[in-house]
């Protein structure tokens, strides 16, 4: 199916902001300090009452780069700029009366993925995460270095809930950020690692 001329309001219900800046972590501030965000939103579900075997791509192309710029836009806007965002991820949650893969049909294809790392001046895949549940469930949404996803002091998660969504008609499309690391991030580098195998590790085994 081709897709149709829409805007993000033909589809959208609401956009939820929330936003977390760590003063204190175990009982000292972190020496890199950072702010994370989500950005969620809830949309009607594109494809309700289709079948396993509709095609998906016609509304994808159609919906999905209206989110990528709305929730880009407002992670910049939260967090001072895509110069200040080092780590990000994205992640949907189906309602009830949806399929999971309605949910992968807005994140995981270029009308979404390809444009959100555009707009955040990003070049690593982005992490993610999906799900079905009813209205309010929370979703653990994980993130990494939007350049070196290697650099495992941005390996991180931040929890996203929308009270009221998605209702069973419902999509919830998240996008998430974080301006620096976990804090206090100090178990290494994955480029920096010693090779590590069973073979090596005998003495751990014994």
């Amino acid at each position: 199916m081709a897709a149709t001329a829409t805007k993000l309001s033909d589809w959208l219900r609401k956009i939820v902001l929330y936003q977390e800046d760590v003063k204190d972590e175990h009982g000292a501030p972190p020496a890199v300090p950072a702010v994370r965000a989500t950005v969620a939103a809830v949309i009607r579900n594109p494809w309700l009452g289709t079948g396993p075997g509709e095609v998906l791509a016609g509304q994808a192309e159609a919906v999905a780069p209206h989110l990528a710029r709305a929730l880009s836009d407002r992670l910049k806007a939260a967090l001072g700029g895509a110069e200040e965002i080092e780590a990000f991820g994205k992640a949907a949650i189906v309602g009830t009366a949806g399929e999971i893969e309605h949910g992968g049909a807005l994140i995981h294809t270029p009308y979404f993925g390809n444009l959100f790392r555009e707009f955040l001046e990003g070049e690593s895949i982005i992490c993610f995460a999906d799900s079905r549940s009813d209205a309010g469930q929370a979703l653990i949404v994980p993130m990494w270095h939007k350049h070196a996803p290697a650099t495992r002091s941005h390996y991180q998660t931040i929890a996203a809930r929308v009270s009221d969504g998605p209702r069973p008609d419902e999509i919830v499309v998240i996008a998430a950020a974080s301006t620096g690391p976990r804090p206090h991030a100090r178990i290494g580098d994955r480029k920096t690692d010693q090779v590590v195998t069973a073979e090596k590790l005998e003495h751990v085994f014994a």
